[in-house]
């Protein structure tokens, strides 16, 4: 059984790569020079799902091993109908970018802060389409707490996605997005018909690499984004 096997092992290579990862995807469109980016963040949560078995030996991470996500409301003026992880922009009350993440997530989500263990809070990555600076914060689930869709206005649906079929070659693929004559590409995933795409995938392909939890999959099977 490799580390990843184990979920203290999935912890520590999470904990080793905020420390030495190179954090920028990469294909992220830059804010625009001069205008003001509202400070954001979110909170990328790994925990142990107790209903799914134990992993298999040649696998890349243990099958119990989950992130959590959401869909926003498709009646949102940013990003509408979107997968993406729990959080929002800073408040004047939150400390610091950890502040954010959490009360966000526990605001649309019902989770428990206290059950999370803070791994790192990475370095700000922009969001041009909305004019966010989003810090993503890293977090281990010590003691998960039942969550569920808490505001339907903005959230319509809470879930916890198992990382081996996210790192499934059979759930990955290119998206392809133009906007304003300008075509981008980046990472997605197809998770039993829930796509996972934009700012939430490239994160997630940075991390996995990054953990060495990738699996070779095909980039050259690339689909436009329906919005």
């Amino acid at each position: 059984m490799s580390m990843s096997q184990h979920p203290e092992g999935a912890r520590a290579q999470l904990l080793a790569a905020a420390q030495t990862g190179d954090w920028n995807p990469g294909v992220l469109p830059q804010l625009p020079e001069g205008v003001e980016a509202r400070r954001s963040a979110v909170l990328i949560l790994f925990g142990v799902l107790d209903s799914i078995p134990a992993p298999t030996p040649d696998a890349a991470v243990a099958k119990d091993l989950d992130v959590l996500l959401q869909r926003r409301a498709p009646t949102l003026s940013s990003h509408p109908g979107q997968v993406s992880f729990p959080g929002g922009g800073r408040e004047p009350a939150d400390r610091d970018d950890v502040d954010t993440a959490l009360r966000e997530a526990e605001e649309e989500t019902g989770l428990d802060p206290t059950g999370v263990e803070i791994l790192a809070a990475l370095p700000a990555l922009p969001l041009a389409v909305s004019n966010h600076h989003v810090t993503p914060v890293l977090g281990w689930w010590t003691k998960p707490s039942k969550v569920a869709a808490v505001d339907h206005a903005e959230t319509v649906e809470v879930f916890r996605a198992p990382v081996a079929q996210l790192l499934d070659p059979a759930t990955r693929y290119t998206s392809t997005i133009t906007r304003g004559g300008v075509t981008y590409k980046g990472p997605a995933f197809d998770v039993d018909g829930t796509i996972v795409w934009g700012f939430t995938a490239m994160v997630l392909d940075r991390l996995f690499d990054e953990c060495g939890w990738t699996i070779p999959w095909d980039r050259t099977d690339e689909r436009p984004v329906t919005v």
